[in-house]
Order: C-alpha cells, then structure tokens, then sequence
C-alpha cells in the first residue's frame, strides 16, 4: 500500500507537467498586431497638374509638399486601426501657368504683337477676344489671343491639425487604409490667379498601402484627392483640385 501511494506521489507532477504542455499545443499563440501608439513621419508629396476633379476649376497647377506627419492610435483590434492624424507642412509650393498674349492687328495697320510672362489665367484653353473701335476716327480692329505659355512657383506653408486614418487587416503588415484631413495653407503670393488669396482652407481625402517592414518603421503609399479654396472671402475664387501623390516613411511605438 505505500509503494502504491509513493509511486502515485512520484507520478503526479510528470502528469500534471504534461497536461500543461498539451493545453499550450491545443491554444494557438494570438496573432500579433501592426499598430503603434504614436506614429512619426517625414512625407513628399506631388501633383504635376489640376482639373476640374470635384469643386476647383484652376487647371496645370502643380503641387509640391514636405513636411512631417504625427499619429496617435485611438481604437486597435484585429480588424481597423483608427488613429487620429495631423501633418505639417513647412514646405508647401504651388506652381500656376503664365499667360501669353498675341495681338494681332488689322487695322489701322497690320501689326503682330506678343507678351508673355503675364498673370495667371484660370483655364488654359485658349481665349480669342476680337476688338472693333474707333479713337479720333481712326478705326482700330484685331484679335488676342491669350494662352499659356511659361510657369511661375509660389512658396507657401499648410498645417492640417484634424485628421483621421483608419488602417485595415491590423494583422498583417501590408494594410490598405482611408485618410483625410482639414487645415490651411498660406502663400507669399495669391494663388492661383492674382484676384485671389494668399490664405486658403485646404482639406483632402484619398486611400493608400501601408507596409510595415518592422513592427516599428513603415512605409506609406496613397492617392488623395486634394483641394485649395479661400472659401469665397475674395471676389474671385477659382479653387484648386489635384490628384496628389505622397510617400511617407513612418516609425514610432
């Protein structure tokens, strides 16, 4: 009888031992989640042209932005990372096309004349304005035609201080995402023609990849939808609409 009870004594802890080591084989390891707390991030971004995409009618601008980017996580599960987002841009440059002017003269005589280097136009499609009038009856009769021709940048900076991005599949490392985002930007000059503002309300929304090379660096790839506008607080306000392009090395805990 105390053999028995010493070898059930000797048993139990190899039982007890094993019983662990199979309920760790039958629970899964939980899937790690690519999401920092706080994100920090330098961006480029371009636009080489705009057109008429949603609200703005300024056409060939480009858009050139630097700047950095600051997330904070807000919501993390296994299926969306929301975070809210703000970047700031310290260089922000925004390209308008020159126009050019040919006058071509009828009467009283014929002459051609062409100027260049004048200011913006809102569309680049070319505008004839033929003229008829008479000064101390001499007749003065013609076309001018305005196009684009040459390019002139404006420096600026833009601060969007409310944004939102919302990462999907937070288990894997490459996540498609949504983002937007409301702020500013302020030029040296009035964009994009000179009846405008040096102060205009921006905001942007677009869609990207993510991919996490580490659980702590990434790289961002996105297409927003981008537009400028000083909300009707001058008498002309033509807007601008680009389809920008941005790349945005990440890193952060």
């Amino acid at each position: 009888m105390l053999n028995a009870r010493l070898l059930l004594f000797c048993c139990l802890p190899l039982l007890a031992a094993s019983t662990i080591a199979a309920a760790q084989k039958e629970v899964p390891p939980q899937t790690p989640l690519y999401g920092r707390t706080n994100s920090f991030g330098l961006l480029f971004a371009y636009s080489n042209d705009s057109s008429h995409i949603i609200m703005g009618y300024a056409e060939q601008r480009k858009l050139l932005q630097i700047g950095a980017d600051y997330s904070r996580r807000l919501i993390l599960n296994r299926y969306l990372n929301w975070q809210y987002d703000a970047e700031i841009l310290p260089v922000a440059l925004e390209s308008d096309p020159l126009t050019k002017s040919v006058n071509v003269q009828t009467s009283p005589t014929q002459a051609t004349a062409v100027v260049t280097g004048l200011q913006p136009m809102i569309s680049c499609a070319p505008y004839v304005n033929q003229y008829n009038f008479v000064i101390n009856e001499v007749t003065y009769a013609g076309t001018d035609t305005f196009t684009c021709s040459g390019r002139q940048w404006t420096i600026g900076e833009a601060f969007s201080p409310v944004g939102f991005r919302w990462n999907f599949r937070p288990t894997h490392p490459i996540q498609p995402f949504f983002v937007g985002h409301g702020g500013y930007m302020y030029s040296t000059h009035p964009i994009p023609i000179a009846e405008a503002g040096s102060f205009n309300f921006t905001f942007d929304f677009g869609a990207g990849i993510e991919w996490y090379r580490t659980p702590h660096q990434s790289m961002r790839f996105e297409w927003r939808y981008h537009h400028i506008s000083d909300h009707d607080t001058t008498d002309v306000n033509p807007g601008i609409d680009n389809g920008l392009f941005q790349v945005t090395y990440v890193f952060g805990r």
